[in-house]
């Protein structure tokens, strides 16, 4: 039994010995990492702090800043039971029944392509007729078009 204790206190002292050795071991490791080496370890943190805020200051650049407007518009609604064609306004135009066959099927949201496939005409064609509109209608643009139509009361006020 005392063989068992000597042999365990033994055992006890190495794993001391040990400990004491390994603590003495990261000291060294720890002194040499740091000590040895502050001006690496200063200038890698610089240069984490200058990335983190080049990423902020790219972040705030490069963000465009939305801005909602709200736009009142008046919307006239009228039923296509009561829509009467203003005769009057087509004649002192000048606009023809094709051209208005084709401001019809704009308003219906068809592309050129497809106007010209449901109308059997070539695609300048349509695109003729279409800007004789424009000029007619006094207009730019499809929507802008589509917008006097209605106005003018070419078109029913359902449509498109």
């Amino acid at each position: 039994m005392l063989h068992k204790l000597k042999y365990h206190k033994e055992l006890i002292g190495y794993a001391i010995m040990m400990a004491v050795l390994m603590l003495l071991l990261r000291w060294f490791e720890f002194r040499f990492l740091i000590l040895e080496h502050q001006v690496e370890m200063y200038i890698g943190l610089i240069a984490v702090f200058f990335l983190l805020f080049g990423i902020w200051v790219a972040n705030k650049i490069t963000n465009p800043k939305e801005k909602t407007i709200i736009i009142e518009k008046e919307i006239r609604i009228l039923s296509t039971d009561d829509f009467v064609l203003n005769e009057n306004e087509l004649h002192s135009r000048k606009i023809s029944k094709r051209e208005l066959e084709v401001l019809t099927l704009m308003a219906e949201g068809l592309s050129n392509n497809e106007i010209a496939e449901r109308l059997f005409v070539s695609l300048n064609t349509v695109k003729t007729h279409s800007a004789k509109l424009f000029e007619k209608l006094e207009v730019k643009r499809r929507t802008q078009a589509i917008e006097m139509a209605k106005k003018l009361l070419l078109l029913p006020p359902t449509l498109g």
